[in-house]
């Protein structure tokens, strides 16, 4: 049974030196009503780092499988009617879900992503605010068929969304994000958050640096998957 107010935060984990500063990053938010759902993915390092969180967070063991079989398991065992996916190697600010929570009550959406900042392997913010200009829904479609701008970490959805199109295509190991943002934007509205509520590392071992060209190929495939869908929307989108 999914608790009505409740955030379900999963957390894959693979071999991530950073996970404790994830977790507490959730611990330490303004928002209570939060279970941490630590999926680890088949690591063989750092999970001696889970240890002081017995009893305050979840954990689920399973052979590694990739991003999306490891957010798959996590919602499947998650008890909360709301969705929020954070990277092992990346901190929530203290007010995020708190104030995703009530940007998606205001607004009536479903989904709600933030602007971020980048950090490094030291947690020093090194960028100015990442963030989308103000746009119209039919801007946001634009922009998505080009790319995604959508940081997976800023992301707080109703977990009714799942039922609808889906969970994430463990077939895709780099865009399953890319993927299922496209599958919800024909059905849902989204809003957005202009400040930054997120801390996103960057790294020599983070995996969009490490498997860059396969990356760019998985994103062109999803592209093209998606290309008729999101050109019907553009239409309909043109004639309201």
């Amino acid at each position: 049974m999914n608790h009505g107010t409740r955030v379900s935060v999963v957390i894959p984990l693979y071999n991530c030196p950073y996970v404790h500063l994830a977790i507490e990053s959730v611990l330490t938010q303004s928002y209570r009503d939060i279970e941490i759902i630590v999926v680890n993915d088949g690591s063989t390092l750092h999970t001696e780092k889970l240890a002081p969180y017995t009893g305050r967070i979840k954990v689920l063991n399973k052979v590694n499988g990739g991003t999306a079989s490891a957010l798959n398991l996590g919602i499947k065992y998650a008890s909360g009617a709301y969705f929020a996916w954070l990277s092992a190697d990346d901190q929530f600010h203290p007010d995020k879900i708190r104030r995703q929570m009530e940007t998606l009550r205001g607004t009536q959406t479903s989904f709600n992503h933030t602007a971020y900042y980048y950090i490094n392997e030291l947690g020093q913010r090194f960028s100015d605010i990442v963030r989308m200009s103000p746009h119209s829904k039919t801007q946001l479609i634009e922009i998505m068929m080009k790319g995604c701008p959508v940081n997976g970490s800023s992301v707080l959805l109703d977990m009714n969304i799942f039922k609808k199109v889906g969970l994430f295509n463990e077939k895709l190991l780099y865009t399953q994000d890319y993927d299922l943002w496209l599958r919800i934007l024909p059905h849902y509205e989204w809003s957005y958050i202009e400040d930054p509520l997120l801390d996103y590392r960057v790294h020599k071992e983070m995996g969009s640096v490490i498997h860059s060209e396969a990356q760019n190929r998985e994103i062109k495939q999803v592209q093209e998957q998606h290309q008729g869908t999101l050109v019907r929307l553009l239409g309909k989108e043109g004639e309201r």
